[in-house]
């Protein structure tokens, strides 16, 4: 494994990716490598195009965008306090073609990123990624096992 130059952990959601960024932080140090984190915002419902009168759903969906890159930097800020440079991408559109865009413009040489069951909210956000990601991936993947935690109600 001393080819790997150029890691990219994958969020999906970012309050449950601090597991996996731990274990690109780990390999980033271990081998010397780039790390790089990439969230994808999907819109499901395509707010552009729509011709209705919503103009909350813009200003919500930059909201998001921004709460992301927030959620992200929080979960970097001490590996940077350390000097680690971490490269935290925050992406728009379908979400297994951005990561693929994303491996393809930085070469990257492996992707971690949560191993976990998908739900049927997740299947209609984020489409059935998991199974697409790891077909069409053009490097190795590590996926992170994330146990399962009870709901909240």
């Amino acid at each position: 494994m001393d080819d790997i130059k150029r890691i990219l952990v994958v969020s999906r959601m970012t309050k449950y990716c601090a597991k996996a960024v731990h274990y690109g932080v780990s390999m980033a140090k271990k081998y010397g490598a780039e790390l790089a984190i990439v969230h994808v915002i999907h819109d499901p419902f395509g707010i552009e195009g729509w011709n209705l009168p919503l103009p909350n759903l813009e200003n919500d969906y930059q909201n998001i965008l921004e709460k992301s890159r927030q959620e992200l930097d929080e979960i970097v800020v001490n590996e940077r306090k350390s000097g680690m440079h971490i490269d935290v991408l925050v992406r728009e559109g379908e979400p297994t073609a951005e990561v693929v865009n994303v491996v393809k413009e930085k070469d990257i040489d492996i992707l971690i990123m949560l191993a976990h069951e998908e739900g049927r909210l997740e299947h209609f956000l984020f489409g059935k990624s998991n199974n697409e990601l790891v077909r069409m991936m053009p490097c190795s993947i590590l996926l992170v096992k994330k146990e399962p935690q009870a709901a909240k109600f």
